[in-house]
């Protein structure tokens, strides 16, 4: 599901708690909502809460490790390339045309590995044109090659989702309970609903940095190709 799509439905599910816990003060007897039922309802509150700031910061932090090895592996692949340019420039005119054949291959390659990491997880297929001119190179016995195609293999078997579904769930029944505690205690007026509904905005919007970062290859917190497209100059004539 789309992290825009996904936080949107965590944020509408937190202002629904608000709701809620507005609807049981209305609806509750008086004594169900005495001194002693505040605090301990607060006390078992503040321990949901205590787990869902650690686990949205674990999120996070994971999320962004996984966005960071994935933006290395690119800069890699991209540093690979031009040291294997650079190898072959020095076997001279005999690998002119397999160096040709690397630039018409890279628009290809850069969008085929983009494709694979947007979409899910798949089984890997190789390209017949990227297969032939790995094995010409191999016959020059470059190591770069070897390096390159080790860590584009790494690549797509990162592919995928790190976080499950039903791990979000419950992390959202948290938010609504919490979010519910908010408004069962204290009148439900435009002051405190919209600062609770900024609160529940901040909520969603930490949901959807961790989905973003997740997800490296889609989204607005996209690794740019520019870089491993832009990696070869132009041969000279």
């Amino acid at each position: 599901m789309d992290s825009f799509v996904l936080s949107a439905v965590i944020f509408a599910l937190m202002l629904g708690g608000i709701l809620l816990g507005a609807l049981l003060r209305s609806t509750l007897p008086d004594h169900h909502l005495s001194r002693d039922s505040q605090d301990t309802i607060r006390l078992g509150v503040g321990l949901i809460a205590t787990m869902a700031a650690l686990v949205v910061g674990l999120l996070i932090a994971a999320a962004k490790n996984s966005f960071d090895t994935q933006g290395g592996q690119i800069r890699q692949i991209t540093a690979d390339l031009i040291l294997l340019d650079n190898l072959l420039a020095q076997y001279g005119p005999e690998a002119k045309p397999m160096r040709a054949e690397i630039r018409r291959a890279m628009p290809n390659f850069v969008n085929r590995l983009w494709h694979e990491k947007a979409q899910t997880a798949g089984p890997f297929e190789a390209d017949a044109s990227a297969e032939k001119i790995y094995l010409e190179i191999q016959a020059l016995a470059a190591q770069t090659s070897t390096d390159l195609a080790q860590t584009r293999l790494l690549l797509f078997a990162e592919s995928g989702s790190s976080i499950p579904l039903p791990f979000l769930g419950v992390l959202a029944l948290w938010l609504i309970i919490i979010f519910a505690s908010f408004s069962l205690f204290t009148s439900l007026n435009a002051t405190v609903f919209i600062s609770l509904s900024l609160f529940a905005l901040s909520a969603a919007g930490a949901i959807f940095l961790v989905l973003e970062l997740n997800d490296p290859f889609n989204g607005l917190l996209r690794i740019s190709d520019l870089p491993l497209r832009n990696a070869l100059a132009p041969l000279g004539s």
